[in-house]
């Protein structure tokens, strides 16, 4: 069986640790031996900060998410909407008047005179001419 030896802990640490094993392990001394393990096999102090957490990575995501959608929407005012304005004014045409395009043709369809008679009747006479 194996020996025990008293370490002597402040209480309020002794209890923290009590409620950390039995949480997590069987035994006192197979929590203590797996913390140590940790910081030996890591080559890390207990000491030092391993880094920003989740939630400082997280609000620093959103700021610059936020800060994105911001310059997005910027974009948006000061760009994209002047130029699709422009766009659309450019294809967004009166409805053009009918005018003919030739005006020859114009004029011939406003002038409607005819220019020969057709003789309704014919008498010929005996010099072989046409009687009106």
């Amino acid at each position: 069986m194996d020996s025990f030896k008293g370490i002597r802990f402040k209480k309020e640490t002794a209890i923290r640790f009590q409620t950390f094993s039995r949480t997590y392990f069987k035994s006192h001394t197979e929590a203590m031996a797996t913390m140590l393990d940790f910081f030996f096999y890591n080559e890390i102090s207990p000491k030092e900060k391993l880094g920003p957490t989740g939630r400082t990575i997280e609000a620093k995501l959103l700021k610059r998410i936020n800060a994105v959608i911001a310059i997005m929407r910027d974009v948006e005012k000061t760009q994209t909407k002047p130029t699709v304005a422009m766009i659309q004014s450019l294809f967004e045409t009166e409805q053009p008047n009918n005018k003919p395009l030739i005006l020859e043709k114009k004029y011939a369809e406003e002038k409607k005179e005819i220019r020969f008679f057709e003789i309704e009747s014919t008498r010929l006479t005996t010099k072989g001419r046409a009687k009106r």
